[in-house]
Order: C-alpha cells, then sequence, then structure tokens
C-alpha cells in the first residue's frame, strides 16, 4: 500500500505584537562606533550603545537608574527649607494687607 504524507511547511509567520514581545523579554543591544580621522589625528569619535529591553529584564541586568533619581520617585517630593517657607508666609501676609487696605479704601 501507498502511505501519502502531507506536507508540512516550516514557515511560521510572527506578527509584530510577537516579535516586539520576544525582544523585549530578551533583550536587545545596538552598538556601533563612528570614527573620523584626518592624517591620523582622530577629529571625531562617537560610541553608540542602545539596549532596548523591558523594565524586568533591565532590573535583572542591573541597570535600574532609575529607581534613585528623585525626579521618577512618587514618595519624595523636594522638601522647602524653613527659612523659605518663613519668608514666603511674611510675603503672603504683606500682600493680604495690602489687599484688605485697597478694599477698604476703594469702598
Amino acid at each position: 500500500m501507498l502511505q501519502q504524507q502531507a506536507l508540512s511547511h516550516s514557515v511560521e509567520s510572527s506578527t509584530l505584537a510577537d516579535v516586539l514581545e520576544r525582544v523585549l523579554d530578551k533583550g536587545i543591544v545596538i552598538a556601533g562606533d563612528i570614527r573620523i580621522k584626518l592624517v591620523d589625528i582622530e577629529l571625531l569619535s562617537i560610541q553608540i550603545r542602545l539596549v532596548i529591553c523591558s523594565v524586568d529584564k533591565a532590573k535583572e541586568m542591573g541597570m535600574d537608574w532609575w529607581v534613585n533619581n528623585p525626579i521618577f520617585r512618587q514618595d519624595k517630593h523636594p522638601e522647602i527649607a524653613p527659612a523659605s517657607l518663613t519668608s514666603l508666609e511674611e510675603r503672603l501676609a504683606t500682600l493680604e494687607a495690602t489687599l484688605r487696605n485697597a478694599a477698604a479704601h476703594s469702598s
């Protein structure tokens, strides 16, 4: 008897979402150097290092620069110096008094 086997194609199609998920999960590094020399004198040197990955992968690799950056932290607010606060309170009191006097004179 003759047995027929179905042909299977090993072509796998990936959507953009699949590719992006894979890149963010594994991470990708793009590196390049540009050097411009003139008669053995280096005029310009540019080193480019680009890492694309998820936040979890970045933390795993030790690249968590945003953790200690005060701009990205919500729990810490910049503190106002007490002397500056006192100065602001005095200025506010002066402005309020001026407004009260102006309102009393206009009535």
